[in-house]
């Protein structure tokens, strides 16, 4: 948690696609956490990430509505996407879920978050084009990032249990 908010608060905080669309990479933890794991400790972590988020990044609340969002609907959207033969934990992986459907997952589960994060932002409908836009470039950023990091996480893994 520590790690994935420090990269998000020194690197991704800092790069702005197209001038104003920020990857927000820290509901990645929120996503990925089992579902053996009871409601309430979803909806703690996310308040807790982005209450963290929002301290150290001065956004009043925005980051805890929406990692909370998104903690709050990540069991229902999971369920679209998991196969029907499930153990009673199951951890949305790559390997789990096979590659698009880890894709689609994550990006609806970005999408969320980018949406929330980005319209409590603007809390306006003025700027209606660049709201979208930062939404959909920061969910296709955020996305790619968290398939990269659970690319690397897996390949880790798999070479930790050759090597035994």
């Amino acid at each position: 948690m520590i790690l994935l908010l420090a990269v998000q608060l020194l690197i991704l905080n800092h790069l702005h696609l197209f001038g104003y669309a920020t990857p927000l990479i820290i509901g990645y933890m929120i996503i990925c956490m089992e579902t053996g794991v009871s409601r309430m400790s979803h909806l703690w972590w996310g308040f807790s990430m982005g209450m963290l988020f929002d301290i150290f990044s001065n956004t009043m609340g925005m980051g805890a509505a929406s990692l909370t969002l998104v903690a709050m609907m990540k069991p229902y959207v999971l369920k679209l996407f998991m196969p029907r033969d499930i153990v009673e934990s199951f951890k949305p992986t790559i390997e789990n879920l096979g590659l698009s459907r880890y894709i689609w997952y994550t990006m609806s589960c970005m999408a969320m978050l980018h949406c929330c994060f980005y319209f409590l932002e603007a809390f306006t409908l003025a700027d209606l084009l660049l709201t979208i836009g930062a939404m959909i470039g920061g969910t296709l950023l955020a996305t790619t990032i968290s398939v990269c990091i659970e690319y690397i996480v897996h390949n880790k893994l798999a070479e930790r249990e050759v090597s035994k």
